[in-house]
């Protein structure tokens, strides 16, 4: 079972118990789940060290079959404990138990099967041409390690997200030493033991627990030692991270905010459009990176629509994350939703009409400690409003209408975000036509959320820097290399 009592760090193969510790706080209703373990600069240092010993040592030489074979033992061992891991998604999140075992821990699973899979059966890059004299020349790519990576995965899918980077650093023979987010501590340190019992080297997976600024993840992104840093997170801590691996020009992959949008045609399945946003509004309370924030509805659909948005979001049920019937948990945290609240007050200010939502919910329990908030529906604001330009990062999303197919694209493309975006259309040469004109890294045609994990996934702006996914992330955790051989 999770261990709630005391999350350790895990460095070189061993659990390591330190003074200074912080707590883990249950989101549903306030209390004191645990204590953390919190790693100085000392033991952030001790943890890259190892890493960089277990890159010069066995782990070095292993043939990709053999990383293959070791990252489907780490899925086994996930299998294995399938309902720890929920529990530990649970907690930390207080997401609905039905979401961790459907989504968080099968993505984590898949994450070591898929890179295990591509690593196993990739060929090398091989090119045959002449040289200048008419000679033959045979040009083949290696692929080698970055060395030490820094994995910093946030709080809003930990495992999943985690899980989305160790596998390929490791399946390209990579050490990595991981920082979770300090409010999701528990399924990174079941993931730690379950590389333990795998048989990974001693060094090459290192857990470090601790807070950002002067703590473990500046602590780990300033080690002059580290070879690359990925990260997913706020796009202000990635302007901050990036300063720091500037020093020493590391190899950086940001996936970083969003202010997403959804465009809904009139002649979109309007069924199928309505679920589609509310899945993609709402979802894990807003708090993913590719939800739903601006939703721009054609003019002879936009009454209809909106009436039907409110109807199913006032339906919404908030309650205990084992709850059969619930659709919606807590935030993350009280400083998480104070910033929520802080944007429903600005939106006032700003002069938008709630169409639903807009507060805290009264449950008359321990619920009311927890970090709850209202699923709200805005409208009325200028494209120019805060609330439409900023990330809130909750169940809010603000509803506009729209006259021509120009017009928004012109206002979907009018943010400094470009990650994710959503067309609602049944006429497909159009479907093709904005998608195409978007500016943003995904874009999802009548589906919100649907991933082959081959894909390149990632963003533009200030939604961050690069691509992960298949053999996208292959070439980010791994060092290209050209030999030439005239024959």
């Amino acid at each position: 079972m999770v261990k709630k009592s005391l999350l350790r760090c895990f460095v070189d193969g061993q659990w390591i118990t330190t003074k200074q510790r912080f707590s883990n706080i249950n989101p549903v209703n306030g209390e004191i789940a645990g204590q953390v373990c919190e790693a100085d600069a000392a033991l952030v240092d001790r943890a890259v060290q190892a890493a960089r010993a277990a890159q010069r040592g066995p782990w070095g030489s292993l043939s990709t079959a053999e990383r293959a074979a070791l990252l489907h033992r780490i899925a086994d061992g996930i299998e294995q404990r399938f309902e720890d891991f929920v529990a530990a998604e649970v907690l930390d999140t207080g997401r609905p138990v039905q979401q961790a075992r459907t989504l968080d821990v099968p993505r984590g699973i898949a994450n070591f099967r898929s890179f295990a899979n591509l690593i196993a059966t990739a060929s090398s890059e091989m090119y045959d041409s002449t040289a200048a004299d008419g000679g033959r020349v045979i040009n083949y790519v290696n692929r080698k390690p970055l060395g030490t990576v820094a994995v910093i995965s946030p709080w809003n899918l930990p495992l999943l997200l985690l899980t989305w980077k160790v596998a390929p650093a490791l399946a390209m023979g990579n050490c990595v030493v991981a920082k979770p987010s300090e409010e999701t501590p528990s399924s990174a340190t079941l993931l730690a033991e379950v590389m333990q019992k795998a048989g990974v080297p001693h060094g090459v997976f290192n857990l470090v627990h601790g807070h950002g600024p002067a703590a473990a993840g500046e602590f780990l992104t300033t080690h002059p030692d580290i070879d690359a840093i990925t990260f997913t997170g706020e796009s202000r801590t990635g302007t901050t991270i990036m300063k720091a691996a500037a020093e020493g020009v590391k190899d950086v992959s940001f996936e970083l905010g969003g202010k997403n949008a959804a465009v809904v045609f009139a002649d979109a399945d309007f069924d199928a459009a309505v679920a589609g946003v509310m899945q993609s509004s709402f979802t894990n309370a807003g708090q993913v990176c590719l939800c739903s924030e601006r939703v721009y509805i054609e003019r002879p659909l936009y009454a209809r629509f909106v009436a039907e948005l409110q109807r199913r979001c006032d339906k919404l049920v908030l309650g205990y994350p084992k709850d059969p019937d619930v659709d919606m948990g807590p935030l993350i945290s009280h400083e998480h939703r104070d910033k929520v609240l802080s944007y429903y007050e600005l939106a006032r200010d700003e002069g938008a009409t709630f169409i639903s939502g807009g507060g805290v919910p009264d449950f008359g329990d321990e619920r009311d400690r927890g970090a709850y908030v209202q699923p709200t529906i805005l409208a009325g604001l200028p494209d120019t409003a805060r609330c439409v330009r900023e990330e809130i990062f909750g169940p809010v999303c603000h509803v506009s209408p729209f006259d021509t197919e120009q017009e928004v694209i012109a206002r979907m493309n009018d943010s400094p975000y470009g990650l994710a975006a959503c067309i609602w259309s049944t006429h497909l040469s159009r479907a093709h036509r904005v998608a195409a004109s978007l500016n943003t890294g995904i874009v999802w045609v009548n589906t919100w959320f649907t991933r082959d994990l081959r894909t390149p996934f990632g963003g533009s702006g200030l939604s961050g820097i690069g691509r992960e996914g298949g053999r996208y992330s292959l070439d980010f955790y791994s060092e290209l290399s050209t030999v030439c051989v005239r024959i």
